[in-house]
């Protein structure tokens, strides 16, 4: 997010987060990051998801300052409310949003008045993002969408992984996702995952791909790839993958 942002050449940003885990832990993340960097991080400030009005929360972020406002939160809760309240009292005209903000809501909230921001989310343009959103499409849902992949690559790892230990039993299967995530082994893509069953069955390596790019490293996280966003003509589109 860092990178993001100072690419675009905003080095002063104010940040509003949800008030969890998720949210704290991602702008206290970011915050040390950005500065580090040598940006400037005005305010960072939580707000509670479910209230009615958010202006006490604009107001201060407002105060603060900043060349852009970086939303840590749910677009479906305090994420927007927030970004209502700025929009109506002028306080930011450019937001930056994390994954949790990133989904067609947010066009459909606010379409064209926030064109010229921004974010990002786990993202890829690799061959088995394109073939799973195919495979979406036809089954009847948009494989584009936050962690549509991901949720594929987990569910798929996690089945694989119980066919290589022999067992459904987290403890015994959970040490094999490391080896059927990387090489070597035969790459496996979405809608190979009957292919995938049958190589572990016959004692073959595997080496899962899916629709993510899968590749993990200790202790199972994944090495990370991004899509960056940019609301431009009231619509999501896409800026670079990273």
């Amino acid at each position: 997010m860092t990178e993001v942002i100072m690419d675009r050449g905003i080095n002063s940003v104010a940040v509003t987060y949800t008030n969890n885990d998720y949210g704290q832990g991602l702008a206290d993340s970011f915050a040390a990051a950005f500065e580090a960097a040598g940006g400037t991080v005005t305010l960072v400030a939580s707000h509670e998801d479910g209230r009615a009005d958010y202006s006490a929360e604009v107001g201060a972020l407002a105060a603060a300052g900043g060349d852009a406002l970086v939303v840590a939160g749910y677009v479906d809760q305090g994420g927007s409310g927030i970004i209502r309240s700025a929009l109506d009292s002028g306080a930011f005209e450019t937001f930056v949003f994390p994954d949790g903000m990133v989904s067609s809501a947010l066009v459909e909230n606010f379409g064209s008045e926030i064109d010229g921001s921004f974010g990002q989310h786990p993202g890829t343009d690799s061959e088995g993002a394109a073939i799973f959103e195919t495979l979406a499409s036809e089954a009847g849902f948009d494989g584009t969408q936050p962690f549509a992949k991901e949720s594929y690559d987990a569910a798929a790892l996690i089945m694989l992984a119980m066919q290589a230990a022999g067992s459904t039993t987290p403890a015994d299967y959970a040490g094999k996702i490391m080896d059927i995530a990387n090489a070597p082994g035969t790459p496996i893509l979405p809608g190979e995952l009957g292919k995938a069953l049958e190589l572990i069955a016959a004692g073959e390596d595997i080496d899962y791909v899916g629709a993510s790019a899968v590749e993990l490293i200790e202790p199972g996280e994944s090495a990370g790839n991004y899509r960056e966003i940019e609301i431009s003509g009231g619509e999501i589109t896409t800026a670079r993958f990273r």
